[in-house]
């Protein structure tokens, strides 16, 4: 007797065009989400000083999206599991393109803040469900050859968004940045109407809202805790003390509703007895702190240690963004050749730690050829490592688990970001007040400036000044901490990214499956239909 192919079994037998008609949609989306970053991050030097913001507020601008994304990529996931992914993926379009309007009208910081946030809700959902839609339509074997694909639009996003922000930023304006992606998610929307056909499975919904909630308390009171304490309050003050035990007692609440409370928990914690599952996801953490922690702050060191236009600053991206593409793509279709991806992983961290240790040698003097090969080798590394992390998780779960394990490792690796750019900010904070206090100090002492001059110019240890409105002793004095602080933050990304490297070196690599299901899910089926009369 025959039986129905179930949903996966259906996705499965799409057409290499009907994969790559439903995939243009997909990456204009992802397009549109990586835009969102790398448009605004060279943009940002000139968007904190004409809004008010401090060195704080540069860290937050970027923290709000990240957590936020952090905190929801689990739940889109979980939905991805039991509603329609193409109404999931264009919800998500729609959130985001409302914050991209709130953020480019905000008047203040504080706004700005609160838009990216919103921003971050759509960039979360994107973020998951494209890696789930395609785990759905083809093969983790063939699925290496479209993960090269998504690399190749995250490094059209990185070299592009820089570029558009650039001038954006020098010609109509700052707040052009967040209208720019506009379109694309119009158009995003469009084609996946058209062109995404999956079928949708549905069961009984429960989600984990209180779970989720806890999750994203947790991880925000850390960050707050990381990116404040040293500025506002000591580390070893005592709302230091209960910032980190409200953290510690919030995330513990959470392990305890996803293990015993939760009925369908937005983290299964059931997944990390899979090895290559919880060696990826830590891998992940560790990744992501040491991947957006250090470089999202170098569109500030182009711009206010080298005094570059925010559009050269964004050619120099390039640099790394040029080793990010030929990695992913080469990588990719190599795994779909072979079938074996460890090797990609471990070679892909070794690049990313040299790249990293490279970088943390930096200051304001280093010539800018330098600087640029010094980028092409991280990016090199992080082609090789990022998407294959989630193609390893991928191809160990059950299609069932698809949306579940794609986002938990999208996840851990945005809390490792969100993490990163809060410490390394706050350490980079840090080391510039004091080299940009004592420089100034030296100034006043020597003569070469009053400090009634300073008060005048509203310059002080804290502030992210425009460069060009200051006098030549005090704008060395500010180019000369942003380049030595630059250089100390890739110094303490290196021990993460090396502990990531041991990690991925106990994986247990197994070659990649040629079915969207799992082997077992495959003999389950076999045994059920021979049972059938």
């Amino acid at each position: 007797m025959s039986h129905a192919p179930a949903p996966a079994e259906q996705a499965a037998q799409m057409t290499h065009r009907e994969v790559m008609e439903a995939l243009s949609g997909l990456l204009l989306a992802m397009f549109v989400a990586m835009l969102s970053s790398t448009i605004v991050s060279n943009a940002l030097p000139a968007i904190v000083p004409d809004l008010g913001g401090s060195q704080t507020g540069y860290t937050w601008v970027v923290v709000a999206t990240l957590l936020t994304m952090t905190a929801t990529t689990p739940i889109w996931g979980k939905l991805a599991d039991q509603f329609s992914k193409k109404m999931l993926v264009q919800s998500a379009l729609v959130i985001f393109s409302i914050g991209s309007v709130m953020a480019g009208l905000a008047p203040s910081m504080e706004v700005l803040i609160g838009a990216r946030a919103i921003q971050g809700l759509g960039v979360g959902g994107l973020t998951a469900l494209v890696q789930v839609v395609i785990a759905s339509m083809v093969s983790p074997r063939e699925r290496g050859r479209y993960s090269g694909y998504i690399g190749a639009v995250f490094a059209a996003a990185t070299v592009s968004g820089p570029l558009i922000g650039g001038l954006l930023v020098d010609t109509v304006g700052w707040r052009w940045c967040f209208f720019a992606g506009l379109p694309v998610a119009v158009l995003a929307f469009v084609v996946l109407q058209k062109t995404l056909h999956l079928p949708v499975v549905k069961r009984e919904v429960h989600i984990d809202y209180l779970g989720a909630t806890l999750l994203m308390g947790g991880v925000s009171l850390l960050l707050v805790w990381v990116s404040l304490a040293g500025n506002q309050f000591e580390w070893t003050s005592t709302t230091s003390g209960v910032l980190v035990l409200a953290a510690v007692v919030v995330t513990a609440a959470a392990v305890y509703v996803e293990a015993r409370v939760a009925k369908d928990p937005v983290i299964p914690l059931r997944l990390f007895r899979d090895r290559t599952t919880t060696l990826a996801t830590a891998a992940s953490v560790l990744i992501g702190f040491a991947m957006f922690g250090a470089t999202v702050y170098l569109a500030q060191y182009f711009q206010l240690a080298r005094g570059m236009s925010p559009t050269l600053a964004g050619l120099m991206s390039i640099c790394m963004v040029g080793g990010l593409l030929v990695s992913s793509i080469i990588s990719g279709r190599l795994i779909t050749r072979t079938g074996r991806w460890k090797n990609f992983l471990i070679g892909g961290m070794v690049f990313v730690i040299v790249g990293l240790a490279l970088l943390a040698t930096i200051d304001d003097t280093t010539p800018l050829v330098v600087v640029g090969v010094y980028m092409a080798i991280l990016g090199l590394g992080l082609g090789a490592t990022m998407q294959n992390t989630v193609l390893a998780v991928q191809n160990s779960v059950a299609a069932a688990d698809l949306g579940a394990g794609s986002s938990v490792v999208a996840f851990f690796r945005s809390v490792g970001g969100s993490v990163g750019v809060s410490a390394l900010g706050a350490a980079l904070s840090h080391q510039v007040s004091d080299q940009t206090r004592s420089g100034l100090a030296a100034l006043v002492e020597a003569g070469r400036v009053s400090r009634q001059t300073l008060v005048e110019l509203g310059v002080d240890a804290h502030s992210i000044p425009d460069l060009d409105t200051l006098p030549a002793p005090v704008r060395t004095v500010f180019e000369h901490a942003f380049g030595e602080a630059t250089g100390h933050i890739f110094l303490i990304s290196v021990p993460f990214a090396v502990l990531s490297l041991v990690l991925l070196l106990f994986i247990e690599e197994k070659p990649m499956r040629e079915s969207v299901l799992s082997d077992e899910e495959i003999a389950a089926a076999a045994a059920g239909a021979t049972a059938k009369p």
